[in-house]
C-alpha cells in the first residue's frame, strides 16, 4: 500500500463500484476484500484503478460523495476520452459539464484529453483564453474544437 491512499466511503454499493471501476479502467484489481461473516457482504476492500490504490467501505447512506472530490483521467486522445465517457454513460453515469461525469455510485470523475492541458499551458493568454471559454460550452470535452478555438484565437 501507498503512504496515502484514497479511501472512499460507500453507502452499500463497494462490490459492484469496484467491479465496474477495475473492468473499465486497465491496471485495475480488486484485493484483500473482508466480509461480514464466512459468506456475508463485502464491508471493506483494497482495490487498484489505473494504477492507483483505493481502500473502499460500505458505511451506509450517511456517507455521500460530491464534485469536492473527483477523480481525473489523463487521456492521451478524443478516442481515449470517447471509450472511458461511453462506458461510464453506458454504466448509468450523468455527464454535467467542462469534462465532468458523475458515476452511479456518485463520485464525479474528469475525462480530459492531454492536449487541453498542452493547450492552456501556453504562454499567450489570449490563446488560453480561448480554449478555456471554448472547454467551458462543452459536455465532454472535443479535442478538434479546443484546437480550432486556440488556432483562432
Amino acid at each position: 500500500m501507498t503512504k496515502v491512499t484514497p479511501f472512499l466511503m460507500f453507502n452499500d454499493q463497494l462490490e459492484a463500484a469496484m467491479e465496474f471501476y477495475t473492468a473499465t479502467f486497465p491496471h485495475s484489481q480488486i484485493r484483500n476484500v473482508a466480509h461480514t461473516g464466512k459468506d456475508g457482504p463485502i464491508t471493506s476492500a483494497e482495490f487498484v484503478v489505473g494504477g492507483q490504490v483505493f481502500m473502499g467501505y460500505n458505511g451506509g447512506p450517511h456517507f455521500t460523495f460530491s464534485e469536492g472530490f473527483s477523480l481525473y483521467v489523463d487521456c492521451e486522445d478524443q478516442a481515449e476520452v470517447d471509450e472511458y465517457w461511453d462506458k461510464l454513460v453506458k454504466a448509468g453515469a450523468t455527464p454535467t459539464a467542462c469534462g465532468w461525469i458523475k458515476d452511479p455510485f456518485g463520485i464525479s470523475w474528469q475525462i480530459v484529453p492531454r492536449r487541453f492541458i498542452e493547450l492552456i499551458r501556453d504562454r499567450n493568454p489570449r490563446k488560453v483564453k480561448a480554449v478555456m471559454e471554448a472547454m467551458m460550452t462543452m459536455v465532454k470535452l472535443d479535442v478538434a474544437a479546443l484546437e480550432k478555438a486556440y488556432k483562432e484565437a
